[in-house]
């Protein structure tokens, strides 16, 4: 960004910009996951997430505004634990982000078999792969204007239905009132038990991923002060939407209808027999996916290649072998991440997409975790406010040990820890190499 650019952000522009950002795939099509956990208290598993992202972001807010850095919370940690934090951060964010991806590219082909339901998802993987590849070695200038006028489509699709599910109940649909299924019991509310509501928070936290990138926007903010208010406008409008629409497709139809290849809105409006409704839908998703997916690209392709500067990765990647002023060698690093998510969805076509979502999810997580406890060093904060660190660290611990109890994501977990004990294993041996060196 030019210095004519920065700081010329209104708060609200950052709270739209954090709403399109934030809701993606993991929304669209992973809350099915979480609703055959849980059942409808999959809507408290949103809320008990909202509270954690809130804080999270308030925390990286604040910390940008005080001392803005290119390496945002990757800094803040080296800050406070030394290069071994820094470097665990930034790979560990690096890796979130291509399995990110990866889940992206999965709901994309498992959204996309709605209409050719006989083409494997391999193939469907392979396309949408090279053509965000495409996309980003395009390097086009309106490709910021793109990007937010995709952010709108994802809203107003959430939108649309919200508009639809209540005109459906009220007769306006189909001339016939239908009353909502609210359950009177807990077992009603909680249909796979305490254990199901447990494994079910990774679903709601990973609906809200992607927060920690709008932190890092705060330092662009007319007045960074703002930042704090930016961040609740977005967290309160995104829990709304999230609540209201998750509300009315749980209380619509019944549990055991819903299907993790086909997005809970969907089901909940098969009833009306809207034959354009899961056309227009499926379709909206497939290009906000896509939209989500190509800019996750750039932003790890822009990554590795801060990453390098910093000595944390080979300067290879820090090279300025550059097309269309892209990065090219980092760029080949992401771009066979992708390829490995289409390898994987080859070998592994059943459960790909929970296992994928679930280790981005806790990868994640394990970032936001960074960010709380680097904050508890950096900021002066009352005890309240430390007291509130507190309550996000216990709902982060509970939403990654809660995949354990569910074996058809557990494996996401042995993936997500196997991750995270390589990253550490390396982030000592570059810190003893360093303080050798300096020696």
């Amino acid at each position: 960004m030019d210095k004519s650019e920065a700081k010329n952000m209104a708060w609200w522009q950052l709270s739209l910009v954090g709403v399109g950002c934030t809701i993606g795939t993991g929304y669209f099509l992973g809350s099915t996951i979480g609703i055959q956990l849980t059942g409808p208290s999959i809507v408290f598993s949103f809320l008990l997430a909202a509270i954690g992202t809130y804080i999270v972001f308030q925390l990286l807010a604040k910390m940008t505004a005080a001392d803005p850095q290119k390496g945002s919370f990757c800094y803040y940690a080296s800050q406070s634990y030394g290069r071994w934090a820094g470097f665990s951060c930034g790979w560990n964010y690096w890796v979130s982000n291509i399995l990110i991806m990866g889940s992206q590219l999965t709901a994309l082909s498992i959204l996309s078999q709605f209409w050719f339901p006989h083409i494997p998802l391999w193939v469907f993987a392979a396309f949408y792969a090279v053509l965000a590849i495409v996309v980003v070695l395009a390097g086009t200038k309106k490709f910021d204007q793109v990007e937010n006028l995709l952010a709108v489509i994802k809203v107003a699709a959430i939108v649309m239905f919200i508009i639809l599910a209540i005109a459906g109940l009220i007769g306006l649909v189909d001339g016939k009132n239908y009353d909502l299924s609210i359950p009177n019991t807990f077992d009603g509310y909680f249909t796979g038990g305490l254990k199901g509501f447990w494994s079910s928070l990774i679903y709601a936290f990973y609906a809200f991923g992607g927060i920690e990138v709008i932190g890092m926007m705060a330092m662009q903010l007319k007045r960074t002060e703002d930042a704090t208010k930016a961040g609740m406008i977005m967290l309160l409008t995104l829990t709304i939407i999230y609540v209201l629409s998750m509300g009315l497709a749980v209380t619509t139809v019944a549990m055991d209808v819903f299907d993790h290849k086909e997005s809970p809105f969907v089901t909940a409006m098969e009833r009306y027999h809207l034959s354009f409704f899961p056309h227009v839908f499926n379709g909206a998703i497939i290009v906000a996916g896509f939209s989500a997916m190509a800019a996750a690209l750039f932003g790890v392709t822009n990554l590795l290649m801060t990453l390098a500067e910093d000595g944390d990765a080979p300067k290879l990647f820090a090279k300025t072998i550059k097309f269309k002023d892209l990065p090219l060698p980092a760029m080949t690093l992401g771009a066979a991440g992708l390829l490995a998510s289409i390898i994987t969805a080859l070998l592994l076509p059943g459960k790909i997409y929970e296992y994928i979502t679930t280790a981005a999810g806790i990868l994640l997580l394990f970032n936001w975790l960074f960010i709380i406890i680097s904050s508890l060093k950096i900021l002066k904060q009352s005890l309240w406010a430390k007291l509130f660190s507190i309550v996000a660290i216990v709902l982060i611990l509970l939403a990654v040990t809660g995949t354990w109890f569910e074996h058809t994501i557990r494996p996401g977990l042995y993936v997500s820890v196997g991750i995270a004990i390589l990253i550490g294993i390396l982030s000592i041996i570059i810190q003893k190499r360093h303080s050798n060196q300096q020696a």
